[in-house]
């Protein structure tokens, strides 16, 4: 069980998060981006992919090669300072150079928001509690992929797979994303990284934020 758990948290770790919904988006609704050629949206993954998994993770490593934090786990509130700062710098960045782009639309513009204030909240509460940035991550997606269905995106679409072209309902994506967000928090507590209050307060704060993020730039 514990192995499938460390499988789980690692498959849906936080930084995969934003680069999962645009992997979504991308397959539910091409069309919501204005960029069509292979090239450009090659370009666009890649410094998604770099703002959000590679320039955190690297940042992550040279602290722990400094000996700024003692593993890459982070147990102890006080390493996931600087880790949180440097990850939420590059998720507002990244933020400040789509949120006007007319090639980017506001179904990836919000959460991207949304997942900066998350993880801001995070900063700000991890004073008081180690609180589960898994369950965060978790809890964004699954207000993101719920407003995706009901306000940017068709009732079905097709995926493409080596095997064959399937037509998926998007009520099975929002059904697949809430088991998924009941397995990373039931994964991160029988691998004892957390409570039941840091893992729920995960989920809420991660819900409330996308929710902000949404009346912001949506209304």
């Amino acid at each position: 069980m514990k192995t499938t758990a460390k499988i789980i948290s690692v498959l849906f770790h936080p930084l995969f998060i934003i680069g999962y919904v645009l992997v979504l988006l991308l397959s539910i609704n091409p069309y919501l981006f204005v960029i069509q050629d292979e090239q450009a949206k090659f370009l666009l993954i890649f410094s998604v992919i770099m703002l959000t998994i590679f320039f955190p993770l690297f940042s992550v490593f040279m602290m722990k090669m400094l000996d700024l934090i003692s593993s890459f786990e982070m147990k102890e509130k006080s390493e996931r300072i600087g880790p949180l700062i440097v990850t939420g710098t590059f998720y507002l960045w990244l933020f400040i150079n789509i949120k006007d782009n007319s090639n980017i639309p506001a179904a990836f513009s919000f959460f991207v928001l949304g997942s900066t204030i998350a993880l801001f909240m995070s900063l700000m509460l991890n004073s008081f509690t180690k609180i589960s940035l898994h369950t965060v991550g978790m809890g964004g997606l699954l207000a993101g992929t719920f407003f995706i269905r009901y306000f940017f995106s068709y009732d079905s679409f097709f995926i493409h797979l080596p095997i064959g072209s399937f037509n998926l309902h998007t009520n099975l994506v929002l059904l697949i994303v809430i088991i998924f967000a009941g397995a990373v928090g039931t994964s991160r507590l029988l691998l004892k990284a957390h409570n039941t209050m840091d893992v729920y307060g995960g989920y809420i704060v991660g819900i409330f934020a996308q929710i902000i993020a949404f009346r912001i730039m949506v209304g």
